[in-house]
């Protein structure tokens, strides 16, 4: 099936792009989410901004302790900064994990998260990380983090004037260890269950830990519960498969043609541990 008809405009300065936008136009950034539906006429804009065009929005650079990712900036990209696999292992370890690699060679991080699918890996990595967005509207800018950002399933609090600017995630402290783990759909690559775990350790105890969740519900998520039951704790094996067991814990789980809730919730207390594991593992 072809799309509809549309009008296609690819401007030269971010400004046009968001005057564009602000009259009602929709912005395509990698469209490795966009194409298809439009393809299956899920989706029928009139008007496209092609976002992919602005070399201004890509980029990888360190600023202020913290590391500062255009809209841009491919997944491949991504994976593949030296930057960023020094200092923020983790997203460029999720990057590498998306799809394949026409994918990573196209899509972007900002239109990836823009696009807020539940299955999405990024959302795990950016709660995780306990990552800012840069919203950027044409008389106005905003950041928000990670948790206020993902709303519910392809929901987010970005309004259809506003563009993701940046993303900004930190710089790692010293012996964190981080690690993304998923059960991937093996057609589309996307989580069925994925669980990115940040851990750093102190005197022998975890000092630090935080875990974000994607493809178990609606929306990506925080498991404070478990990440909790570490925090102090020493990072036994037991230990360990009890805070997983508490990824799921109050969780609305979803259920489709590719796994039960029940099978996602037990995936995400196996993949939580795994995950728990290898970065423990990596804080040495």
């Amino acid at each position: 099936m072809n799309a509809q008809k549309f009008e296609y405009t690819a401007p030269k300065t971010l400004d046009e792009a968001l005057h564009l936008l602000a009259a009602g136009a929709k912005p395509l950034a990698g469209g490795m989410s966009l194409i298809p539906m439009m393809k299956l006429r899920l989706a029928a804009p009139e008007h496209l901004v092609d976002l992919g065009k602005l070399r201004d929005l890509n980029y990888i650079r360190e600023a202020a302790g913290a590391l500062h990712i255009g809209a841009t900036t491919t997944h491949a990209e991504l994976e593949s900064s030296p930057i960023l696999r020094q200092k923020c292992p983790l997203l460029a370890e999720t990057a590498a994990a998306i799809g394949d690699v026409q994918v990573r060679n196209m899509g972007t991080i900002g239109g990836s998260v823009a696009h807020a699918d539940p299955s999405a890996d990024y959302p795990a990595a950016l709660q995780a990380l306990e990552a800012k967005l840069v919203l950027k509207g044409a008389k106005s800018e905003r950041t928000v983090t990670a948790a206020e950002f993902f709303v519910d399933a392809f929901t987010t609090s970005l309004d259809p004037t506003e563009i993701i600017r940046e993303v900004i995630v930190p710089v790692e402290a010293a012996g964190t260890g981080a690690r993304y783990q998923k059960m991937p759909q093996p057609a589309s690559g996307f989580a069925i269950v994925g669980v990115a775990a940040r851990v750093r350790k102190s005197g022998g105890k975890i000092a630090f830990v935080r875990i974000g969740v994607t493809g178990l519900s609606n929306r990506s998520y925080r498991a404070t519960a478990a990440e909790k039951a570490l925090e102090g704790k020493a990072g036994s094996a037991a230990e360990i498969q009890n805070a997983a067991a508490l990824v799921a814990q109050g969780v609305d789980a979803n259920s489709d043609l590719h796994a039960s809730a029940e099978f996602r919730r037990h995936l995400a207390a196996v993949h939580a541990a795994r995950a728990l594991k290898a970065a423990l593992a990596r804080t040495t």
